[in-house]
């Protein structure tokens, strides 16, 4: 169980990667413009918040990788718990605030590495 909860770990870590590259560099672009359902007027007005928003997904990345690399195994732990939580919690809220879509590709990911590193502390 341990090998799925990284890989799912793994997966929303580049996943919060990828986001980060849509919202601090590519948000006035057509692939932002295209994934966040833009205008390139909204997304003119809106791109210094997105950059925040992409500096924040990245400091979910660099917590999830260090999970997965730390060699303590309690800190890694923590670590995986932790941050896996925070992106469930921000799926679930970002699905119910912004558009159900998050939940989708943000939330569920999150909570399903959640659940396998809990389930892998148990085992």
């Amino acid at each position: 169980m341990s090998l799925v909860a990284n890989i799912l770990v793994g997966f929303i870590a580049v996943e919060h990667i990828y986001i980060l590259v849509l919202e601090m560099f590519l948000w006035q672009k057509p692939r932002g413009l295209k994934a966040f359902a833009l205008t390139p007027e909204k997304a003119a007005l809106t791109v210094d918040l997105a950059k925040n928003q992409g500096l924040y997904n990245g400091f979910l990345a660099a917590g999830l990788f260090y999970g997965l690399l730390v060699t303590n195994p309690a800190a890694a732990f923590h670590f995986k718990l932790f941050f896996s939580a925070c992106v469930g919690v921000a799926g679930i809220y970002g699905g119910a605030t912004v558009g159900k879509k998050i939940f989708f590709l943000q939330g569920i990911p999150g909570l399903l590495a959640l659940a396998a590193v809990l389930a892998s502390a148990l085992l």
